[in-house]
């Protein structure tokens, strides 16, 4: 474990690497004794942070859903990172590819809740029942520690959370079968990516759910507005300078963004 001095003393390389767009080297280098608590405590007080300079917390993400993702990081679970107002991008955004470090996307559903969602024993049927309706989503990754990175790094990095789109047709949670939710990511008209829904966990409002149960044990809870973003269901695609990203949600539609 870290000591307390050691733990701001991350964070402070995490915000000025953010600040610089520039990757720091890997924490689990600088601090060899990381443990996961530290980094899930070190994203904690970044996301802390930001808010108290007037950022607002406006919901969750989760990653490594796959079981091949969980095996390549040596995890048995997921991991979570905080979603800020100002990492909402409007569809069809033009970004400068100049405000990341190294930006890929993925291709998820948001799960937008309308009643308050508490874990312990949170199960898919609750999450069903909390959503108000569930979206077609882009999110930006930003990998802000310098490859090879750990877990212990990746959480403490806000599990990469850098930005998302949101956009295509909302639906209710019931209407469709969320599992079959397909999505296809286009870079400049070419597919890179396709995957469903069921890859999250069998079912993305598992996602959710395993989300819930997560930050009980820190006393938090989602709220009613929240967006959380279950996962992806494809591998990332990396973004170059002028690349257009298009995830084509078939039914539900799609999104486009552009690094400029």
């Amino acid at each position: 474990m870290l000591t307390e001095a050691e733990r701001k003393k991350a964070v402070e390389i995490l915000m000025q690497a953010q600040k610089d767009r520039k990757q720091a080297p890997p924490l689990s280098v600088t601090f060899p004794h990381i443990e996961i608590e530290d980094s899930y405590a070190i994203s904690a007080d970044v996301m802390q942070r930001r808010v108290a300079a007037g950022r607002k917390l406006i919901g969750h993400k989760v990653g490594l859903t796959s079981k091949a993702m969980q095996r390549s990081s040596m995890i048995d679970e997921p991991d979570y990172g905080y979603i800020l107002d100002d990492q909402m991008i409007g569809d069809g955004a033009k970004i400068k590819h100049a405000d990341y470090c190294k930006p890929r996307v993925e291709v998820e559903l948001a799960f937008v809740i309308g009643k308050r969602l508490e874990g312990p024993g949170v199960g898919l049927a609750d999450v069903l029942r909390a959503t108000e309706y569930v979206i077609p989503a882009i999110e930006i990754v930003d990998a802000r520690i310098q490859d090879p990175r750990k877990i212990t790094d990746t959480v403490a990095d806000n599990g990469a959370a850098a930005g998302i789109a949101l956009g295509g047709r909302p639906v209710g949670p019931l209407d469709v079968d969320l599992r079959f939710v397909g999505g296809i990511m286009y870079r400049n008209s070419e597919i890179e990516e396709t995957g469903l829904a069921a890859g999250v966990l069998g079912h993305p409002a598992m996602g959710v759910a395993w989300l819930a149960n997560k930050i009980c044990q820190y006393g938090h809870a989602m709220e009613p507005g929240h967006i959380v973003l279950a996962g992806s269901f494809t591998r990332v695609v990396f973004a170059q300078k002028g690349d257009t990203l298009h995830a084509d949600f078939g039914p539900l539609g799609g999104i486009a963004i552009q690094f400029i």
